[in-house]
């Protein structure tokens, strides 16, 4: 049976594709706002997959269309940027076109499908992109690594779409290994893949309020960090990141901003020393005090960062009040999904998160297990 995106290619187009990728969603289990500020990340891939089908086009047209809506969307990707989703796919061939490894005559078709919740906190648009990238690399027969995947799919959403992301999404989407955690430097690239302990029982959390990064208070958070940076260039000169400023100088930091920035920067510093601590405890198997770091880390996404929602907040309050080890925001915030860290008693947790739930806002969260998965692959089209 092929593959529902190969299929909606077939059914659209009235031909088979060329080529097909998938790449996957992902949570990020501690690290929340530091890739934009040069510190660390540490995200796992998840099941949920984007899968994008290709084929040639005409010269330079973009014809693309999803299993979401049955829309086909048609434009000159090199003149004109689409409006929604169609718009990284643009942004995808433009990187492609910069980077030699356009297909050729520069058009394409592209068919997608994804059990990636949009909106949720999961990465769909890294999903998309990557996915995106690989398969019209395939079509050209353009041998790109995991990290020239990742950097197109990164450029596409950051200078054509438009959204100030950091490199955290796509480089886990490209790079995810089953079973591990990523722990990602953003700063130099530098990555290292992190075994999580067979005791190590994840599952998300998705609200149901979704955001729109863009409409967010997103890229007015990035403003306010790069403002706090080139004043805190002032007592350091030598900065060049948010991040890299030294921990242990917080009160010297705390004198030297004012409000909103001075809280900006307290979360961005603090989140970057427990998400290097984090890395540490989980490859050492340290379960209880990796979970006691994902509180501190959602409490100071709430209070400092204030990129939290109320939904977020009972789920990870009715998860403490439960057992669990460790509970919290992943995915930016403003809505989508929480991440859970559990030991014993996972029935009596969920139960106790979808009450709390339900008596808050009248409605169950959907709810579901989490296992690293791997990162993008080639599917076969035939």
């Amino acid at each position: 049976m092929p593959h529902p995106a190969i299929a909606l290619f077939k059914k659209t187009f009235g031909t088979a594709p060329r080529a097909a990728a998938s790449a996957p969603g992902r949570v990020n289990l501690i690290g929340e706002h530091t890739d934009y500020n040069g510190g660390p990340v540490l995200p796992i891939a998840i099941a949920a997959r984007t899968t994008a089908a290709v084929g040639p086009a005409e010269d330079g047209l973009l014809e693309v269309v999803s299993s979401r809506d049955g829309e086909v969307v048609r434009v000159p990707w090199r003149d004109q940027l689409p409006a929604g989703w169609a718009a990284y796919l643009a942004g995808v061939l433009r990187e492609l076109w910069a980077a030699e490894a356009l297909p050729s005559g520069g058009g394409a078709r592209v068919a997608v499908t994804s059990d990636v919740p949009i909106g949720a906190g999961l990465s769909s648009s890294a999903a998309l992109t990557v996915s995106a990238s690989k398969a019209l690399a395939e079509l050209a027969g353009a041998k790109l690594t995991g990290r020239q995947i990742a950097g197109v799919a990164f450029r596409a959403e950051r200078d054509h779409v438009g959204v100030r992301c950091g490199v955290m999404d796509q480089t886990i989407a490209a790079l995810a290994k089953p079973g591990h955690a990523l722990l990602l430097e953003c700063a130099s690239l530098e990555a290292k893949q992190i075994p999580l302990p067979k005791a190590c029982r994840l599952f998300v959390v998705d609200t149901g309020v979704r955001h729109d990064l863009l409409a967010s208070a997103f890229n007015e958070r990035r403003a306010e960090c790069e403002a706090a940076a080139k004043r805190l260039k002032i007592e350091l000169p030598e900065l060049v990141w948010l991040a890299s400023w030294p921990a242990e100088w917080l009160p010297r930091l705390k004198k030297a901003l004012k409000e909103p920035l001075r809280s900006r920067a307290v979360h961005v510093v603090g989140e970057t020393a427990r998400a290097r601590f984090g890395a540490q405890l989980l490859g050492q198997g340290k379960l209880k005090a990796f979970g006691d770091l994902m509180y501190e880390s959602h409490e100071s996404c709430r209070r400092f960062y204030e990129c939290s929602a109320p939904e977020l907040d009972t789920v990870v309050h009715a998860a403490k009040r439960a057992g669990a080890l460790g509970a919290r925001l992943t995915g930016a915030g403003w809505g989508g999904a929480a991440i859970v860290l559990v030991g014993k008693g996972e029935k009596k947790i969920v139960a106790a998160i979808k009450r709390a739930f339900v008596k808050a806002y009248g409605r169950e969260p959907a709810i579901s297990t989490v296992q690293a998965s791997a990162g993008a692959r080639v599917e076969r089209v035939s």
